[in-house]
């Protein structure tokens, strides 16, 4: 015996036109509405996060980004007084 796999319902309203055109699509796959819709969902999901959370780089930014990685330039006179500033709050929480 398989052990049951947890599932969730998700429901939609579409206009009978894509409906059908849904089902052409799944038909032309071989799979059913619901595996079809699913699976092109999951897709659509993983795309969207995807381009939400990697950074595409040019040739010449990768290039940049490596460098700066490899010999970071000195500390700005900000970045000076802001490591400078979180010192202190570190040392008066001691």
């Amino acid at each position: 015996m398989t052990p049951a796999v947890a599932t969730a319902r998700l429901e939609a309203r579409i206009s009978p036109e894509l409906q059908q055109l849904l089902k052409r699509a799944a038909q032309i796959e071989g799979r059913t509405l619901t595996d079809f819709v699913v699976a092109a969902v999951q897709e659509a999901a993983q795309k969207t996060i995807e381009q939400a959370e990697v950074i595409r780089l040019s040739l010449e930014d990768q290039q940049r980004f490596a460098e700066a990685l490899l010999a970071p330039p000195p500390p700005s006179a900000a970045l000076q007084r802001a490591i400078a500033r979180h010192d202190k709050l570190l040392r008066s929480e001691e």
